[in-house]
């Protein structure tokens, strides 16, 4: 495991997956909508897709204690995993890269298409566009709303650094905020990098975070 895989284990601990903490703009208002608008939507499976730690699973854990749901993860599929989501009017399929069996899969739509349940599928590209050999499955994956949340924009960002500072009792202005806004990475994963360089530079040096410090960790 790389040391950014290893820093970003820490921050994916220590979720919690609070509706509140869930920040919405333009980048991923409009899977958050389809969340929020169930079940008003044109299909029964919707395909949510974006880079690694972009929030397609804390969006799918807010769907699921809105709605009722059942998460597969890769684990819990077994010989009865059908027979568990039989009782759940909706699924969620998070990290789909890490499903390995393409029959899986389609047995899990087929049997959401066969009993009219409600689909979501998380994936890092949009599943049309990953290289299935199964042909029945590449078929059933082309009735789909596909929900891409795109790259940080400048609000999710800032949104994202002031809540970490914040509940790491980093004290930082705002206009720090914003330089650092303007020259971060736009990366989900960059970013908490960062956090976690920002954190640690606090705790060794034990004083507070300026211009000079922040510039310095960007740059590393």
């Amino acid at each position: 495991m790389n040391k950014l895989n290893q820093t970003l284990l820490k921050f994916e601990l220590k979720q919690n997956f609070a509706y509140d903490d869930f920040f919405v703009s333009k980048c991923n208002y409009f899977a958050f909508n389809l969340v929020e608008t169930w079940p008003k939507w044109e299909k029964n499976i919707l395909n949510i897709y974006g880079e690694k730690f972009s929030g397609k699973t804390h969006l799918s854990e807010i769907f699921k204690k809105k709605h009722k749901a059942m998460i597969i993860t890769n684990e819990e599929i077994n010989n009865n995993f059908l027979n568990k989501i039989r009782f759940h009017e909706n699924i969620i399929v998070d990290n789909l890269e890490y499903v390995s069996d393409e029959k899986i899969l389609y047995s899990i739509i087929n049997f959401a298409e066969q009993y009219n349940k409600y689909l979501i599928i998380n994936s890092i590209k949009p599943i049309n566009l990953i290289d299935f050999t199964l042909p029945d499955l590449k078929s059933r994956l082309k009735n789909c709303i596909y929900a891409k949340i795109d790259k940080p924009d400048d609000d999710m960002i800032f949104a994202l650094v002031l809540k970490h500072f914040s509940d790491r009792q980093i004290k930082i202005e705002k206009k720090i905020i914003e330089y650092i806004t303007k020259r971060i990475e736009r990366s989900y994963g960059k970013i908490l990098d960062f956090i976690y360089k920002v954190d640690q530079f606090s705790l060794i040096n034990k004083k507070p975070i300026d211009y000079k410090s922040i510039k310095k960790i960007l740059e590393d």
